[in-house]
């Protein structure tokens, strides 16, 4: 019996004869090599989609977003008043910059009591001007947004968010044309907004809900002129760093030497949170990875036991005409098999979750990455080999006789 490179499939068939002989082990040990590349499709798969969703998330605040604000420290903030950035700045910020950007909007917050729910609770109070919802990239859902005649006229107006409306109005709708007392003046409700992203509370408008007015009305119970953030929106992704450098630079001559600003765009945010992901991945894929290479052990150990089982068979093989070779290829096969049969239901099983889930949902779409799946497959036929070869090596290396004899 010649079991040379030419009858491979014959080989082959002997492989799946002797791996069924015994079904239990075979299945024990493949489970191994299923949950490692399980968990390295699952683990690619939330890792793609949890880098995907921040990233969007970021894009959504405003991927040409550049903001700037005064940098106290630990200095008292009272004592340096005409640090802060001033309406003055944001012209000054316009003119410099002209087309290069789309708005440029000044916003200013403090905290007001409003009776909600018959409790009295804190609320954001922002002023700013008819620029602030391009630049944080606001949807309208009821009424309309500030303008600049509001702004000029001192129009004593109000836009909710869509948490303050729901807690104060019930609805968008219901909360137009209604009336806000705010810092003891009387506000009509023109419009209703929301974020198109979610900031969580970490932006200026809050968690609790949030009351926009304009800034010149603002000014009106406002002790000090302060500016904090100034928001400005770049025309081109490009040119965001060139003009976050520019607002930098009039910012700071307009003001004495030892002032600090910062001044900082989502794109270092981006970067960061991209590059975040990235190790994240890798060092969950290496997680998994040690998965893989106990499986591969535990093959490697099934591999030497099933040698030593079948020292018999070998001897009998090898007396008839098998070559070392042969032997060789026969265990090698067995090892290949067992791992990549594990590896192929555990790429399955790794696909159901994120297919299922794409199926019962449509909020987010998980992505499927077809190169882990390349790699989950690669590192099965892999590990068959490399913890396969030496059982296969021992296996080729009996002595017939010797072998014959074993008991």
């Amino acid at each position: 019996m010649h079991l040379g490179l030419p009858f491979l499939g014959e080989a082959l068939n002997f492989s799946f004869q002797a791996l069924r002989a015994n079904k239990i082990r075979t299945a024990l040990t493949a489970l191994g090599l299923l949950i490692g590349n399980a968990s390295v499709i699952l683990v690619v798969t939330i890792s793609i989609t949890s880098r995907d969703l921040i990233l969007d998330k970021i894009r959504g605040v405003g991927s040409n977003l550049i903001y700037a604000q005064y940098d106290s420290g630990a200095v008292d903030a009272t004592k340096y008043d005409a640090d802060f950035i001033k309406l003055a700045d944001v012209d000054a910020v316009r003119r410099s910059l002209g087309s290069r950007i789309i708005a440029a909007s000044p916003v200013v917050a403090s905290n007001d009591r409003l009776t909600i729910g018959g409790k009295e609770r804190d609320v954001h109070i922002i002023g700013s001007d008819e620029d602030y919802a391009a630049v944080r990239n606001l949807q309208l859902l009821a009424g309309r947004f500030i303008d600049p005649s509001d702004v000029t006229l001192r129009q004593k107006v109000a836009l909710l968010d869509d948490k303050l409306a729901g807690r104060l109005f019930g609805s968008p709708q219901a909360s137009v044309g209604q009336i806000l007392k705010l810092h003891q003046l009387q506000f009509t409700v023109v419009g209703v907004f929301k974020e198109r992203t979610s900031t969580f509370g970490l932006s200026e408008l809050g968690e609790g809900g949030a009351a926009m007015i304009p800034i010149s009305v603002y000014r009106m119970f406002d002790r000090f002129e302060r500016v904090d953030p100034l928001y400005i929106q770049a025309r081109f992704a490009g040119d965001v760093p060139a003009v976050t450098q520019v607002v930098a630079q009039v910012i700071a001559s307009r003001h004495r030497p030892g002032a600090r600003y910062m001044v900082q765009n989502l794109g270092a945010l981006l970067d960061a949170a991209g590059a975040i992901a990235n190790v994240l991945t890798v060092v969950l894929i290496l997680v998994s990875a040690l998965a893989l290479v106990i499986s591969g052990i535990g093959i490697m150990n099934i591999m030497l036991v099933t040698v030593t089982e079948r020292t018999r068979e070998i001897g009998l093989r090898m007396s008839l005409g098998a070559s070392q070779q042969d032997v060789l290829l026969q265990f090698l096969l067995e090892a290949v098999l067992l791992s990549v049969g594990g590896g192929v239901l555990g790429i399955v099983a790794g696909l159901t979750l994120p297919v299922a889930a794409n199926l019962l949902q449509d909020q987010v779409q998980i992505p499927i990455s077809t190169l882990s799946i390349a790699v989950a497959f690669l590192v099965s036929f892999a590990v068959g080999i490399v913890f396969g070869i030496l059982p296969a090596q021992r296996a080729a290396r009996l002595n017939p006789t010797e072998a014959l004899r074993y008991e």
